[in-house]
Order: structure tokens, then C-alpha cells, then sequence
């Protein structure tokens, strides 16, 4: 029996498809967290931290201890209590790493962003169509926290000098496909290196030296006044 030849089209569509293979593993090896801290690299950060300064002290190490966490990224859309929400612990995004690390100081930024954006809702990004706010989603877009941040008057300005940035400063980026992105600044664990951030950029909460791997497109230094009282148990919104 003689072979059939494949026909021309036949080939051009398993070449495009191996090309798309190829394609899709290595942009995932090129943005697979290679390079996140080990679990001694945290441990020496951690020895940086500075005591004196008990607030910036606790969420420090509060981000420290999310590293050794499993997060799968997830983003969904879901219903949760009000005030101290949170989606299930094994999910989340980069601004769940935000709000749960302010959380063990008794801060609700739930609470906190939805009151001030009840409050100031004109002020507040309107790219999601709301007529008003949500309790369930507002706390989680990083835009909705970078006004939050600025009305705290916690702006500094963005720079590329990494003695302006220090542990326990929020920072904002804009990924690709217009994505924005959050990160908290910690120690490098050596002293004098540039800080390091740790986030969820989709691999779960990681401790990176990537403070300047993206352009910093927001720099805040959020340290609120008053006691650290402890945080409100949940309650379902009618």
C-alpha cells in the first residue's frame, strides 16, 4: 500500500500548534519564580527588621510569614462577610497579601477603603461600571488601594533609588495586558542590599528581589495612628 502524503495544510496547523506549545512553556519559565527566597533567605530578612519601630515591625514580619504559604492565585468574584471578609484562605491575589498582613495588626483595609469610598465614591476609579460600592471587591482592586493609600496621605514619590524604599512600603506596578500589581517592600537578607518585595504575582505569596524588575508605578508608606486593637470578627452582610 502506497503512503498518503499529508497534506500541506495538515502540517502548517501541527507546526503552529507546536510553535504555540512552545510558545506558552517558556513564557511560563520566564516568569516562574526561580529566584524567590529560600526559606533561610527569609529567616536572615527577618534579622533585619527593625524592633524600635512596632507597627512596620509586625507587618514586616507578617509578609515574612506568608511566604511559607500555599496560595493558589485566584481572583474570582465571590460574596464575603463584612467587615474582616476574606476569601478562602488558599486563594487570593496580590492585594489579599495587603489586607491579610495589615489583618494581624487588627487593621481592616475592607472596612477602612469601603467606608472612605462610601464616603468619597466621585473620588474613587470608576472603571468597573459601579454605581456603589462593594464590600465584596473594593479592598481587592489594587487602583481602589492606591487612592485609598493617597487620600491616607501615604504618597511618596516612585524612584529608582532603593535607599527611598523601606521595609514596610507598599509599592505598585502595571504588568502586561494592563494588569496593576502590588508588593510589599522587605528586607534583603543581607543588610545593605536592595530591599526586596514580597507578593502574589500568581506563583502564591513569594519574597523576590524584583523591587525594580517592573516600573514602579506607585510608592506608599502607610503607617496608621492610634493602638493596634484586635481585628473584628467577621459578620454576614444582610
Amino acid at each position: 500500500m502506497k503512503n498518503v502524503p499529508v497534506h500541506k495544510s495538515v502540517r502548517w496547523l501541527v507546526a503552529i500548534a507546536l510553535a504555540g506549545i512552545g510558545y506558552s512553556l517558556w513564557s511560563l519559565i520566564r516568569i516562574f519564580p526561580w529566584d524567590a527566597a529560600t526559606p533561610e533567605e527569609v529567616e536572615a530578612a527577618r534579622h533585619q527588621v527593625i524592633q524600635t519601630d512596632k507597627l512596620n515591625a509586625l507587618l514586616v514580619n507578617a509578609a515574612l510569614d506568608r511566604t511559607s504559604l500555599k496560595v493558589r492565585y485566584d481572583g474570582q468574584y465571590m460574596p464575603i462577610t463584612y467587615p474582616n471578609g476574606d476569601v478562602p484562605s488558599s486563594i487570593g491575589v496580590c492585594t489579599d497579601e495587603v489586607v491579610r498582613c495589615y489583618r494581624t495588626l487588627g487593621i481592616d483595609l475592607q472596612r477602612l477603603v469601603h467606608e472612605d469610598l462610601r464616603a468619597h465614591f466621585s473620588e474613587y476609579p470608576s472603571l468597573w461600571g459601579l454605581t456603589e460600592p462593594d464590600t465584596n471587591i473594593d479592598h481587592r482592586r489594587v487602583p481602589n488601594l492606591q487612592k485609598f493609600l493617597s487620600r491616607q496621605g501615604a504618597s511618596l514619590p516612585v524612584s529608582s533609588d532603593p535607599n527611598d524604599y523601606q521595609p514596610g512600603d507598599l509599592v505598585t506596578y502595571m504588568f502586561s495586558g494592563n494588569r496593576p500589581h502590588i508588593a510589599i517592600v522587605v528586607p534583603a537578607p543581607t543588610a545593605g542590599q536592595c530591599p526586596w518585595i514580597m507578593h502574589n504575582r500568581g506563583f502564591g505569596p513569594k519574597m523576590e528581589n524584583q523591587l525594580f524588575k517592573w516600573q514602579p508605578t506607585g510608592h506608599y508608606r502607610w503607617r496608621p495612628q492610634g493602638p493596634i486593637t484586635p481585628a473584628t470578627p467577621p459578620v454576614s452582610v444582610p
